[in-house]
């Protein structure tokens, strides 16, 4: 089997479970992904499988689009919904204008300092393994490109935002930052991504939506194998099992 599966990963898995569980309903641990998405996250996770595994570190520089949801007022350990509060700052009485002028500012290449609550690696050791133990230590700012970044809704302390960036892009960062520049504190509440590369949300599917598409091709495996190929219902029964357990571990 080689090729790329488009996925909408569901809230609250990580991407690593996603390409665990997928290793197991496909039968092979040849797959990887292209661009970690967080727990909090949902949306475009383009995974590789078999030969396409190849493809994935030229693949994975692509530039990302996102929809996220920032709220003013408050920031967190983690920037985003799950962390403890660290600041409070009042919401300014802000016009959308205003608001949009600041926003433009962000728009460019400019310097990101990776959180705390992340992947990166210092001496070997992925920051949130320090930032558990209530360590934080210095890290080094790293280039990234903002290509486009618009307001979709505005409604304070709430505001939506979409975003084009380059790889490496932390939107619950940048959500920290234009909440101190809008005068205020912030952290993320949402993230959706829309895109990766060439895919997008529309080329997506879900477990629910991939499980139905199993159902269908072992109710008429006669058809699919007179017209494309060699298609049984016992193949097709075993992946809609394996389906069927992930559930029940609660990986639906």
């Amino acid at each position: 089997m080689n090729g790329f599966l488009i996925l909408d990963k569901p809230l609250g898995l990580t991407s690593h479970d996603v390409v665990a569980r997928s290793r197991r309903i496909l039968g092979t641990r040849q797959i990887g992904h292209l661009g970690t998405l967080d727990p909090l996250a949902t949306g475009v996770l383009p995974l590789a499988i078999g030969m396409a595994t190849r493809l994935v570190e030229f693949l994975e520089a692509d530039r990302k689009t996102y929809a996220a949801v920032m709220e003013l007022g408050t920031e967190t350990a983690t920037q985003d919904a799950e962390g403890e509060v660290v600041a409070r700052r009042p919401v300014p009485d802000l016009g959308r204008e205003e608001a949009e002028a600041v926003f433009a500012a962000f728009v460019g290449r400019m310097k990101q300092c990776p959180p705390m609550y992340s992947a990166v690696k210092i001496g070997g050791v992925p920051l949130y393994r320090l930032a558990r133990k209530g360590l934080e230590v210095e890290r080094e700012a790293r280039e990234i490109d903002i290509l486009e970044l618009k307001i979709t809704e505005f409604a304070l302390p709430r505001i939506v935002f979409e975003v084009q960036c380059s790889k490496g892009t932390y939107i619950r960062t940048l959500c920290q930052d234009l909440g101190r520049a809008l005068g205020s504190a912030a952290h993320m509440t949402a993230l959706r991504r829309l895109q990766s590369g060439v895919f997008t949300v529309a080329d997506s599917v879900k477990l629910d939506d991939l499980k139905a598409q199993l159902i269908r091709m072992g109710e008429n495996a006669q058809y699919f194998t007179l017209n494309y190929g060699n298609v049984s219902v016992a193949s097709v029964g075993a992946i809609q099992r394996a389906i069927a357990l992930l559930e029940d571990e609660g990986g639906a």
